[in-house]
This record gives C-alpha cells, structure tokens and sequence, in this order.
C-alpha cells in the first residue's frame, strides 16, 4: 500500500480511530486527519494516544514525527478538508450513511474501515469469525487453537534432525475482541496467523478483505436501529466470503436456515457444524459427543462433559471453532486439547461467585434477545435474571418465551425495562421488578435469592445510557457482587 503524498481522514476518534490512525503514521507516509464530530474531546490527549501507538512499533515513528504527519479535527469537518483527501477510513462506530459519509462518498473518495486498511497492511493467514452471538467464545478458543498449534509445528520441527522451519511462527487474536486488528497489521509476516473477530459494523466497509477460513455462527435480528432491515443485516454478514476464493474455506451453521442456503450458493468450501442433526459430512453433536465426519470417517473430537462451558450455543462455538482449524488443518488431537481446556470468555456465562448458596452468573455480553436466549437456557437452577439496557429496536417475546419456567424474577433496569415489561405481560410473565440502577437490581436479587437459585446478568440490551461498554457493565456487576455478606 503506498500512500506516499496521500491525505487520509480517519473518521471517529475512539479505539478503533486511534489505532486506525497509528498504522497510518507506522506503515505509509501519508499525512493523517484524525477527525470526530464531538467537539468537547481533547484535541492534545488524541494526539498523544496515536503518538504512543507508534513507540516500541517495527516500523515506528518518533513522537515528534508522528505528530508532524497528523492533524486532529473536532466538530464541523471543513469542505476544503473533504476536497483534498484521497482515503478515509470509517471506524465502525460511525453509520456508513451519515450526512457527511455520504458527502465523503459523492465526493469520490475512496472509503475504508479500518479491517480493510489492516489487511492492506498485513501479511499471513486471516481466519476471521462473524455472527450475531458467540463471534468472542469463538474466536478466543480458535485462538487459543492455533496457538497451540505453532507451538506444535515448533516441536515438531525441534525433533527433525534436518532443520525443517514450522512454516508458522505467530498468532494474533483481533478486531471486534477488543484488540484492534491495526494495532498488529504492520508486524505481521508470511508467518503469521490472524484470528479475527469481525463485526457487521466492519463488514459494511471492507473492499479487498479475504480470510483463508470465515465463519458465519449464526444470523438472528440485532442491530436494526444501524443496518434497519434484516435484508440488509443478512447482506453484509454474507460479506465475509465475499472474496474468498475456491481454496478458502467457510464454516456455517446448519441449524440456521438463512445459512443452510447461502452455503449452497458458495464457491468457496463449506463445512457445516450442527447441534440437532448428524451430517454425513461435517462436525455435529451426536448424544453428548462433539464429532467430526470428512465423508468417509467419522472421528470423536471431545464430549460435552469434557468442557468448561456450558451450553448447547457453546458446543456449537466449540463445532465452528474446531470446523476452522480442520479446515486450516490442525491435528484432532491439538484441537481436541485445547478445547477441554478452554475456559468461559469473561462477560459470556462468566461464573462469578456464589454467595449463600446463590450462584452468580455475568452474561453481560448477552447485548441481543438471541443471545440472552442462550444465556438462560445454559442456567440448571432457579434463576433471577437482570435484564434490560440501551434500545436497538429489538422485540423481546422470544427472549421472555424462553424462560420455561426458569425464572423466578425479571428484575429490569435501563431505557428499555418499560418495554420489556410490556413484552413480558403480553406473554403473561407478571414477576417483574423495575430498578433504576445496577446496583438496586443486585441489591434486590441477593435479598430475594435463597439458596440452589442462581442471579444471572443477561440484559438483552447493549449498555450505552448506562455504561460505555458491556464490558464495564460486566465489571460492576462483579463488583456488587463481590462485595455482598457471603
């Protein structure tokens, strides 16, 4: 990529931006605009954050020169700005039809999300993960997978007496994770294996961007206030494969009807993963064993009971995790391994503690009814479950109809516990409780909690209004609980 007399605009100015814009600085001699539309962020603070990303970098840049090739704009974006750039680069949190990314475009410039500009940038294998529910677990145990299996190769080449090289040499575990992709692109080489979490946020904005193994997990309604039809949601989920060719691989899940067809319309391999039927080829759950049939011998990768995760949509993350790495061709027995050994990802059915005989659960991570769904259907007790957050316009009958009796209280707080409530005595699910804090809401569950239930956090709503990030939410949660009498 040579972007030698270039003006790039990094549109958005948070963790996605920051890194977007260091690369830039690191990995091309462009002049770079860091622009975001809130004007009460600190102009001098944003400059420093990239600086930074380019210290103790292959490639890096001096603080001093770092700072000469970066200009940071806040509020209005002036018009000769928008005239005389050649990229931008959109991070995912800024809607691709805003007013001023539609001007951006009929300008004519060219725009990128910053997984496009990292591929750009990077070397080596890309296997990237994509869905509604599951993308972390997923990709946090396929990356522990390849981990192990470099350190495998590495073995292997110690015990040849002919000096063979492993042919791998590092993994990166990136994107929507939390580690962003461009903050490694520029250290990747021909060695390297990428494991990346890819949202439909950054699907909307790649060009060129082709995994050597995609994974679609799963496709149900979420994030309709930002793509506003399914039609549209499905559309750039699918774009995963776009530019996979006949010798990538991607992996679908047979139980999804959206995915069973779009599987049959693929030029790319495919292999299935599913929880209900036995495949005559692929990976499926048959009794309580994880099995993997290629079309001629069907081999035992691990049992459920084997796992410390819990769940049928865990063995299934656990069937798409193993299905990428068959398809990069890892052992069964690296795979089988590093599965028995994998721990719950924090913030996704996260054990917490237990507290008089009440166990607590942190399913912060659960930001969508589909994946609450699976939260509650994982609880083998009595529960008490807070729920409710920020509104994407999801409608939430599904979620209360899973309930089977389950819960004991929906204890809701957030813009959304009204609505929730409403849902839910449509469905005549009355034992609702409405607290205006987090803390109310465990306060409330640990006085009614008695020993053998279990207080799961699963809100079916992501956490802005209350909280900057699932993350923090999950923390505090922990926190409170933490700090009741045990």
């Amino acid at each position: 990529m040579d972007l030698t007399n270039s003006r790039v605009l990094v549109f958005g100015a948070g963790k996605s931006g920051i890194g977007a814009a260091g690369l830039l600085l690191r990995a091309s001699a462009a002049e770079v605009i860091l622009y975001d539309g809130n004007e009460q962020l600190d102009r001098v603070a944003l400059a420093e954050k990239v600086a930074e990303t380019s210290q103790n970098m292959k490639t890096s840049l001096r603080e001093s020169q770092a700072a000469d090739h970066l200009e940071v704009i806040l509020g209005e974006l002036p018009a000769e700005v928008i005239r005389g750039l050649n990229l931008v680069i959109l991070s995912p949190g800024v809607p691709t039809d805003l007013p001023l990314v539609n001007a951006l475009r009929e300008s004519g410039v060219r725009i990128w999300g910053e997984v496009e500009l990292a591929w750009e940038c990077g070397q080596g294998d890309v296997l990237a993960v994509t869905g509604t529910n599951g993308k972390t677990t997923t990709t946090s145990l396929l990356g522990e997978i390849m981990e192990n299996y470099v350190q495998w190769l590495r073995e292997r080449a110690e015990e040849n007496t002919s000096g063979a090289e492993t042919g791998k040499d590092n993994v990166y575990v990136v994107g929507n994770i939390g580690n962003p992709y461009t903050d490694v692109a520029d250290q990747m080489t021909e060695k390297t294996i990428t494991v990346a979490e890819i949202s439909s946020f950054q699907l909307e904005t790649i060009e060129g961007f082709a995994p050597k193994v995609s994974a679609i997990l799963n496709i149900t309604p979420d994030h309709l206030n930002r793509h506003h039809t399914m039609e549209e949601y499905i559309r750039v989920k699918e774009r995963i494969t776009e530019n996979q060719g006949k010798t990538d691989t991607c992996v679908l899940n047979y139980e999804d009807e959206i995915l069973r067809e779009f599987g049959k319309t693929l030029k790319t391999k495919v292999i299935f993963f599913s929880s209900l039927h036995t495949l005559e080829k692929g990976l499926y759950l048959k009794e309580n064993q994880i099995c993997y049939n290629d079309g001629k011998t069907e081999t035992v990768i691990c049992s459920t009971d084997e796992l410390n995760i819990l769940g049928r949509h865990n063995h299934e993350n656990v069937m798409a995790a193993a299905g990428m790495a068959i398809a990069y061709g890892v052992p069964i027995e690296v795979i089988r391994d590093t599965a028995c050994a994998f721990k719950a990802v924090e913030h996704r059915i996260e054990y917490v503690t237990e507290k008089k005989g009440v166990v607590y659960y942190n399913d912060s991570k659960g930001t969508n009814p589909d994946a609450a769904i699976k939260g509650i259907q994982a609880m083998n007790r009595p529960t008490l479950l807070i729920g409710g957050g920020y509104d994407k316009n999801s409608s939430y009958e599904e979620w209360i109809q899973a309930f089977e009796g389950k819960v004991k209280y929906l204890v809701l707080i957030g813009q959304t516990r009204e609505k929730i409530a409403e849902a839910a005595k449509n469905c005549g699910f009355e034992a609702c409780v409405l607290k205006d804090s987090l803390q109310e809401a465990v306060a409330f569950c640990a006085e009614n909690a008695v020993s053998g239930d279990a207080v799961l956090l699963s809100p079916a709503c992501a956490s802005w209004g209350m909280f900057p990030n699932y993350e923090e939410r999950g923390r505090q949660f922990k926190e409170l609980v933490n700090q009741l009498d045990g």
